[in-house]
């Protein structure tokens, strides 16, 4: 692990991206006392006061300051999506895990199912079960969730498939083993590493696909600070208050491409061929 992050901290693009998810972590953990200001406080007598040294990001419509409502909206959006991919990367592996050990038909029935699931575009997936369950934080992120299991299903399925010959699958057969002990304890430890990387980097396309919800008012609701709500609000004001809106998307860019890069240093740095 020690050598693992050396080499993360060596690669330009794992260390960047470090950097930037640990701002964002700050910001999760102790947003509430970075905050400047009550982040839903109305002020009529400030509204669209763009960015200065009392209002850091400006404010929006109602006069509420936008940097401690980015500040504090990092909570929602983040946290969100990191959760929302916990769950799909814990059911996705087990999933595809179990498929590529037992075979046969079941596998091929458990592929064939998410093969058609996933010619539905994400997006499209997402709205169908967050239009089903009700517009709401935690059914969107319950949609997130759910869209991103399929993906994770195929590729811990496709490093599985070459595990289950190694040797010590087949001594822990010949030891009499359950399947759910050789799936839980022999399998699974040892294909985390391709499974942390691509859950990392899904972790972005799982901010952009809340946000996305949110703005499309599906997902987190008003008042709620939420980064894709805050896009939704501001655009009836970009031409009046523009940092209204791209603030917000800044910080989503930003988020994004932090997990994107970290996703990329720890491919490398995972990686047994990459030794320096």
């Amino acid at each position: 692990m020690s050598e693992s992050l050396k080499r993360l901290l060596h690669s330009p693009q794992g260390l960047l991206g470090l950097v930037i998810i640990g701002l964002a972590l700050l910001l999760v953990v102790f947003g509430a006392w970075i905050a400047p200001y009550d982040p839903n406080k109305i002020s009529l007598l400030a509204r669209y006061q763009a960015p200065s040294f009392v209002h850091w990001f400006g404010t929006d419509n109602f006069g509420r300051d936008l940097f401690s409502r980015v500040v504090i909206g990092a909570r929602a959006t983040i946290l969100s999506a990191v959760g929302a991919m916990l769950i799909s990367t814990s059911v996705g592996a087990v999933i595809g895990t179990t498929s590529a050990y037992i075979g046969g038909r079941i596998d091929e029935a458990v592929m064939r199912t998410l093969d058609a699931i996933m010619a539905i575009p994400s997006l499209l997936f997402a709205l169908l079960i967050v239009s089903t369950l009700g517009q709401s934080a935690s059914n969107a992120l319950i949609a997130v969730a759910i869209s991103g299991i399929p993906s994770m299903v195929r590729i811990s399925r496709s490093v599985a498939l070459s595990t289950r010959q190694l040797d010590y699958v087949s001594a822990a057969r010949a030891r009499g083993e359950s399947s759910t002990y050789i799936i839980i304890q022999e399998i699974l430890p040892n294909i985390i590493s391709p499974i942390i990387v691509e859950s990392t980097i899904r972790v972005a396309f799982a901010i952009m696909l809340f946000a996305t919800l949110s703005f499309l008012g599906l997902g987190a609701q008003p008042p709620s600070p939420e980064w894709g709500l805050m896009v939704s609000s501001a655009r009836a004001y970009v031409f009046q208050a523009p940092w209204m809106m791209y603030i917000p998307g800044l910080a989503i860019a930003a988020v994004a491409i932090g997990f994107n890069l970290l996703g990329d240093g720890l491919r490398d740095a995972l990686n047994p061929r990459s030794r320096s």
